[in-house]
């Protein structure tokens, strides 16, 4: 029993913003953890090299099905690509995001708007589309998962000049706890990981030394960290775990 708990064998999984930063992260995890994972961007490129990189591990699958979330019709589209390859889906990791800097006097209303549809609104509608593959599969003895990536940022004061980025985060913190009650009764498993400091393009204009030293474990996020925790909730390990907001982030939120 405890040599398989963790494993993800025959799962088919989808990670949007799966080609770089925490998704790639997540993505490879879920591949060595013996899932056919489908990734999405905006760059095909992008998605076909990871693809080629991660199949060459000979563990699990990785599929590119690029797209742009950041419109309801290309939403649209990749689940009609996806459900013309799968019967189903059991795992969906609402990854994909975006953020803005400005200072405050300056903050352009494009900067909001782009950040709060990228990283609320697509993940809605991404869901709502997904959701007869997801309960395709879904028993009682074997849920589906969905996973929001959140952030510290959603429960922290520091705004780093991105205001709008912060609220978004908060706001699918509290989508996942939403849909966690409703999804529940259809054996989804719906929860919400929040990240600190990981090394990706987002978090490039930052000091990582500094970072470190301001988290109490003195160091920044490592792949195998969120990959183990994703792993976790998506496996049998995780299967009585639901509604719940994680913060992975090497104790700064409680320094």
């Amino acid at each position: 029993m405890i040599e398989n708990l963790f494993r993800l064998d025959g799962k088919v999984a989808l990670v949007t913003g799966g080609s770089r930063g925490i998704g790639l992260m997540i993505t490879q995890g879920l591949v060595e953890s013996g899932a056919k994972v489908y990734i999405s961007s905006r760059t095909a490129e992008a998605c076909e090299k990871v693809a080629e990189e991660l199949n060459a591990l000979g563990q699990g699958e990785c599929v590119p099905l690029p797209a742009d979330l950041s419109k309801v019709e290309n939403i649209h589209a990749l689940v009609q690509s996806l459900s013309q390859l799968e019967p189903h889906l059991d795992i969906l990791i609402n990854n994909a995001g975006a953020t803005w800097g400005a200072p405050f006097e300056q903050f352009p209303e494009k900067g909001w708007d782009k950040i709060m549809d990228l990283n609320v609104k697509s993940p809605f509608f991404l869901t709502q589309a997904l959701l007869p593959l997801l309960k395709n599969n879904a028993s009682q003895e074997d849920p589906s998962r969905v996973i929001m990536i959140s952030s510290i940022a959603a429960v922290t004061p520091e705004s780093m000049l991105a205001y709008s980025y912060g609220p978004s985060k908060a706001a699918i913190a509290q989508l996942g706890k939403v849909l966690a009650r409703d999804f529940v009764k259809e054996n989804i498993l719906v929860n919400t990981i929040a990240p600190g400091v990981f090394e990706s393009k987002m978090t490039s204009f930052m000091d990582y030394e500094e970072a470190a030293k301001e988290t109490p474990v003195g160091r920044i996020g490592r792949p195998t960290d969120i990959a183990g925790l994703v792993i976790y909730l998506c496996s049998k390990a995780g299967g009585f775990m639901v509604g719940n907001y994680i913060p992975i982030d090497g104790g700064f939120l409680v320094k």
